[in-house]
């Protein structure tokens, strides 16, 4: 088949295509199959998670294949494009075509990038719609958006919409997503806003249907034993076990450990495979023995490498359960016969919330294997609490109120005496919510998020014209009011951008009325800070008022943009024309990893800065999960002091404009005093909350907020891995094992590879006072000592991050922040 004769029309690829199945497809299929082989523009295709919408995304590979064609299939998130190559090229393979026709791209890693068909995330796609002169669109046939729901997702839902507006009339689109509660709402939308008619397929029923069971007298424990008992048609197992922390993930595993999951054979098997791995360091051996007793575990703390064993093995049925954050249910193929919730809440323990309903169907939906279950079931388990006040309960209940045998008068006596209780400040989920969550109707589709700074710098790069983004905006899918208010932020951004001197405006924006009212918070921050200077920082202090002119910052001068991005402007009724660029918006261009306009101020501000300073800024922008971020701080200000950058730059200009106390920057104060003097005779005593010293990426930070107040979303989370890790010698395993820090290596081991290409992206935008000898060689020689620790821990997973250094990765390939 792989021979290219006459190029077939539709209908012919349709029967060809219909031919091919290996099994009768089910209603939702055929009719979304024979949707998109009649229609001009394509499909959309709603339908519970488990319905096989694979098999329906195939058909536009086929097509592509046989006509040759080029498509792209697009998945939302890099962990589901390695698994649809696999599954892609399985195909291509069984049509008779050659694997190699199916490549991969990704902002970390490519496979054959010029095959016709390709795997992408979705900023990949993006990129190339918007590099029409690179990437020739003629010989396209489809797009395949997978997991299209994540159009609602706040950070990257952007990339779908953009992609949708900018995709040429003739590439036919199928975009495959669970059920939405406004489909044929989103399909008017995108006829009216973007011209493209998609026919709507939506089906509610699975081939395997869902069966929901709430259970209130059994522990985790031993409801995991229960369920993986019994032949193969008693089992309902393999389970996947969904649990909302990461630590949660373990603790659920540890307990599991001890019962008794799988059969001797497997155990056999198992034994055979895991002692044939290297799994001797960091969570190696502690998962090891968990794997050992048929329990995966499978989150973002798990090495990259451990994760692809643990699927492996799920895949070959040699698991009974995989204990997994939600991250998994996004798409990643681990077939199950059931789902178990020891939790239905979610978020830190004094601040807990019901999982949000498309999350948890989402979960409910990877329940039932068409080609094994006739049923999947979804188990929501009663807190542990709960649990024995139902099974005292019963005990209590069984003894009669009115009996009048001594023995079980007392006996009911001594149980009253026992009744266990709920614990003060502990969070309990009920059956009712459980119910509330699966009989939930789906969400909405709706435009989320701002345009990306970086998207707005390219576009700008291209053609200054302000009005064609002007009508992308108003083409969202928003209702009138916040239209309006999203027209409103997109002045915000070109007038910050204006202020910052990254393009020319016209015409230019004008300043807005002064309001009046109370003193401004920030007029009592500078006159707090100004009493709390003292000894070497009030003299600091004092010394610079004097230098300042009387009227400073006074000035009725409206083109110093620093004085008008202070004051504010004109917003609702501000129509520039052009938005010219200077030499400076390229630079904004090249950063991927964090916010470009932060990234730029961050490396403008590191042109000073000391080694140890440099790195912890850069570490400081990566914003590693808080339960990482508590055990990995920065040394302790006496242990670490301010570098040159802190002490000549941050720190008085912080003290300056009244951003900062001198406390924080370190000045002792006198209960700090009494503090140290106490503890002499073994005593702590506070007369006041303690303050801790500002860092240095907190420090920088202050001051860019104070310079770009309508940049949002911009943070820091302070840690100190990548310079304690250089201090091991690059020793990764010693570091964690050291540290203790063994159960969220994987964190730690996508932050340094993270930190390399941030170093990589920084290297692109020098700041004016440094050279390539004082700027980007030190950032290569930490990239490449990270490089070579981080190809001693799980090179696979190195060598695809890293390979696309330098090319594609130079390119427009992620628009924001990745959520991964």
């Amino acid at each position: 088949m792989s021979e290219q004769n006459d190029t077939p029309d539709r209908d012919a690829l349709a029967s060809e295509y219909f031919d091919l199945l290996p099994f009768e497809p089910y209603p939702v299929q055929e009719e979304s199959l024979l949707a998109y082989f009649t229609g001009d523009q394509g499909v959309l295709v709603c339908a519970p998670t488990g319905t096989g919408k694979t098999l329906i995304a195939e058909a536009a590979v086929y097509e592509a294949l046989r006509t040759g064609k080029r498509m792209y299939y697009t998945t939302p998130l890099i962990a589901l494009t390695d698994q649809k190559l696999d599954e892609l090229r399985e195909s291509a393979v069984r049509w008779g075509f050659a694997e190699d026709q199916v490549g991969l791209v990704t902002g970390n890693r490519t496979v054959n990038a010029n095959a016709p068909v390709l795997v992408v995330v979705a900023e990949i796609l993006l990129n190339r719609l918007l590099n029409p002169e690179a990437f020739d669109f003629a010989e396209v046939s489809s797009v395949v958006m997978d997991e299209f729901h994540s159009f609602n997702d706040p950070e990257r839902g952007i990339v779908w919409e953009l992609t949708l507006a900018l995709l040429p009339p003739h590439v036919r689109t199928m975009l495959l997503s669970a059920t939405v509660g406004n489909a044929l709402e989103f399909t008017s939308w995108l006829s009216r806003a973007h011209n493209r008619r998609l026919q709507l397929v939506s089906g509610t029923e699975r081939k395997v249907p869902l069966q929901y069971e709430w259970i209130d007298d059994e522990i985790l424990g031993d409801f995991a034993e229960k369920i993986a008992a019994g032949d193969d048609e008693q089992r309902r197992t393999p389970s996947l076990m969904f649990c909302f922390s990461r630590s949660q993930c373990w603790t659920n595993a540890e307990l599991l450990k001890g019962k008794k999951l799988i059969d001797k054979e497997r155990q056999g098997e198992l034994a055979d495979y895991l002692n044939a791995a290297d799994m001797s360091r960091g969570a190696g051996p502690k998962l090891k023995q968990i794997l050992m007793r048929g329990v995966g575990v499978h989150h973002a703390g798990v090495l990259p490498r451990y994760r692809r064993m643990v699927e492996e093995l799920f895949q070959r049925k040699l698991l009974s359960v995989c204990v997994c954050t939600e991250t998994l249910a996004a798409g990643i193929n681990l077939p199950a016969r059931s789902v178990v919730l020891p939790n239905l809440l979610k978020g830190p323990r004094d601040k807990k919330k019901l999982v949000e309903t498309a999350s948890a169907q989402q979960i409910f939906g990877r329940a039932g294997r068409p080609q094994f279950d006739d049923r999947g079931y979804v188990f929501a388990l009663a807190h542990e609490d709960d649990v024995k006040i139902n099974r005292w309960r019963e005990k209590y209940d069984s003894i009669p109120e009115d009996t009048k045998d001594p023995g079980l008068l007392k006996a009911k006596k001594q149980l009253k005496k026992k009744m266990p209780k709920r614990r003060s400040g502990e969070s309990y989920w009920t059956q009712q919510q459980f119910v509330q969550l699966y009989e939930a109707e789906s969400a909405n589709l709706s435009s989320r998020g701002r345009l990306p700074w970086r998207l707005l710098a390219y576009l700008f790069g291209k053609d200054p014209a302000v009005q064609p983004i002007r009508d992308m905006v108003g083409r969202r899918l928003l209702t009138p009011q916040r239209i309006e208010e999203a027209q409103r932020d997109l002045n915000r951004m070109l007038i910050t951008l204006w202020s910052a001197g990254y393009v020319e405006l016209d015409p230019k924006p004008k300043a807005a009325a002064p309001k009046k009212g109370p003193p401004k918070k920030g007029d009592k921050q500078k006159a707090d800070a100004a009493q709390a200077t003292a000894g070497l920082f009030g003299e600091l202090l004092d010394k610079m008022r004097g230098d300042e002119p009387a009227d400073a910052g006074e000035s009725e001068d409206n083109d110093d943009p620093e004085l008008i991005e202070s004051r504010g402007y004109e917003v609702d009724s501000y129509k520039p024309v052009t938005a010219t660029p200077t030499d400076r918006l390229e630079r904004l261009v090249h950063l991927r990893s964090i916010n470009p306009l932060f990234g730029v101020y961050l490396a403008d501000q590191l042109a000073i800065a000391d080694p140890d300073e440099r790195i912890a800024a850069l570490e400081s922008v990566l914003l590693v999960p808080g339960t990482v971020a508590r055990f990995t701080r920065m040394p302790r200000i006496d242990e670490m002091p301010p570098g040159t950058l802190a002490t000549t730059r941050l720190d008085p200009r912080l003290l300056q404009l009244g951003l900062a106390t001198a406390e924080e920057l370190g000045a002792v104060s006198e209960s700090e005093d009494e503090e140290v003097t106490d503890r002499g005779f073994g005593r702590v005593m506070f007369d006041e909350p303690r303050v801790w010293p500002l860092t240095i990426g907190e420090k920088i930070l202050r001051l860019f907020r104070s310079e770009f107040p309508r940049v949002h979303n911009v943070d820091v989370r302070p840690v100190w891995i990548v310079g304690d890790l250089l201090q091991y010698g690059g020793d990764f395993n010693k570091y964690v094992t050291t540290k203790k820090l063994q159960k969220d290596e994987g964190i730690l081991f996508r932050h340094c590879l993270r930190m390399i290409l941030l170093l990589d992206e920084m290297a692109n935008v020098p700041p004016a006072e440094t050279t390539v000898e004082t700027w980007e060689d030190p950032l290569d020689d930490i990239a490449e000592k990270l490089t070579e620790t981080c190809r001693n821990i799980d090179p696979e997973s190195t060598d695809e991050m890293l390979s696309q250094s330098g090319s594609e990765m130079d390119e427009l390939t992620e628009i924001g922040r990745r959520n991964s």
